[in-house]
């Protein structure tokens, strides 16, 4: 008889939570379950039945989360082994090879529970391959997908890196020892990316749409790109035609990889940089108007509990850029908070539109490559807003 370590772990979820499972949300909370046969080990893998001791679903098990089990798999049971991994990983690929041509070989491979890998994120950056761990199941069960990885041509190199919540440090696990930055290609244009201690992964791929919009935009207009990171979102501005560029961000390390992206890009625009707190220099009295201003800061909600504090931050951020735009000038506010819903966000920009008399030209969410299949994957939103004739 098998002991009790190594039975099947076994759940059975309370009603309401079998049928948000039913229904395709990839998450299941600790009080959502019922009941499990067991105590459950970070990474293995639990087997949810329903009411009538059907299989419902399989998914990763962590003791230690408030989200107990992120699904694999709903429907029919199912072996979760390599060729469950490569049939996974081999659709996430192509489905990315149909969206870029050899002008972009930066993007997004695999965004987490959205392409069937709950918690991680893989991101190419040319030859460089940079996957991140956001659950503790995938410490002990990355080495299972690692030779998928390795084994696609244009792999030259693999990054491993840590969420901040786990243990263990970043690494590299494939390939010729980098010790700076790499470059890769977006739309035609070259960048760096800090693979090994930038934020996220290097770069904020996810804002490639809203910066080839903003080229579009730029032509002739003195650019504010605030929260401006690497200054990618300049240096599309200055090849649509830009007349000078402002970066302000409180990062000088940021500022000096957003001064070697223009170097990168041979571009002549006027290109200045601002080391300074953006909610503190909006508030200062202007001496000078943009043409085009971008409000692009880093999550300001990182837990449910901050939601709020954020909606007021996205309206003053609003409301402080306002007086520095030119009369026909546009304002770009983005929101990459999780925690903040898309109609909270451009409920609060249309509130500051209405009684300020901006006209609202466009709105944008996830690009593709960072496709979200359940609400909470909703997490980037962007509003274009321009100043009433």
């Amino acid at each position: 008889m098998k002991s009790s370590a190594t039975k099947t772990l076994r759940l059975r979820l309370r009603p309401a939570a079998e049928t948000i499972v039913r229904n395709g949300h990839p998450w299941i909370f600790a009080d959502s379950i019922k009941e499990q046969n067991r105590e459950g080990r970070a990474g293995e893998l639990a087997v949810i039945f329903d009411r009538n001791d059907k299989f419902l679903a399989v998914g990763f098990y962590d003791p230690d989360s408030p989200i107990r089990v992120r699904i694999l798999h709903l429907g029919k049971p199912i072996q979760v082994d390599p060729a469950f991994w490569k049939t996974r990983f081999d659709q996430a690929i192509e489905r990315r090879r149909k969206l870029f041509d050899q002008s972009t070989n930066g993007y997004r491979c695999i965004h987490g529970e959205n392409d069937g890998f709950p918690g991680l994120v893989l991101d190419r950056y040319a030859d460089t391959y940079v996957a991140k761990i956001y659950t503790s199941p995938w410490l002990t069960r990355f080495d299972e997908i690692t030779p998928l990885i390795t084994s696609l041509p244009e792999c030259n190199r693999l990054i491993l890196r840590l969420s901040r919540n786990l243990r263990g440090e970043d690494r590299q696990l494939f390939g010729p020892n980098l010790n700076g930055t790499v470059e890769f290609l977006e739309n035609g244009l070259r960048f760096e990316a800090d693979v090994l201690r930038g934020q996220k992964t290097g770069f904020f791929l996810d804002q490639r749409e809203n910066r080839q919009i903003v080229e579009g935009l730029s032509k002739s207009r003195d650019i504010l790109n605030a929260f401006s990171f690497s200054g990618g979102f300049s240096v599309y501005a200055a090849r649509g035609g830009a007349k000078s560029v402002t970066d302000l961000d409180i990062s000088a390390h940021a500022l000096a990889s957003a001064r070697r992206n223009f170097e990168l890009n041979s571009l002549k625009t006027p290109h200045h940089t601002v080391q300074a707190d953006t909610f503190e220099w909006l508030a200062r009295k202007p001496d000078r108007q943009f043409g085009l201003i971008i409000l692009d800061p880093p999550s300001l909600a990182k837990r449910e509990s901050e939601k709020q504090g954020a909606v007021r931050a996205y309206r003053q951020l609003a409301e402080s850029a306002l007086p520095w735009l030119a009369k026909d000038g546009i304002l770009v506010a983005a929101s990459c908070s999780g925690h903040v819903s898309p109609p909270e966000f451009f409920g609060a920009l249309t509130n500051v539109a209405q009684r300020n008399r901006l006209q609202e030209i466009r709105r944008t969410e996830n690009p593709a490559d960072h496709p979200a299949t359940f609400p909470e994957a909703r997490y980037l939103e962007c509003i274009y807003l321009a100043r009433a004739s």
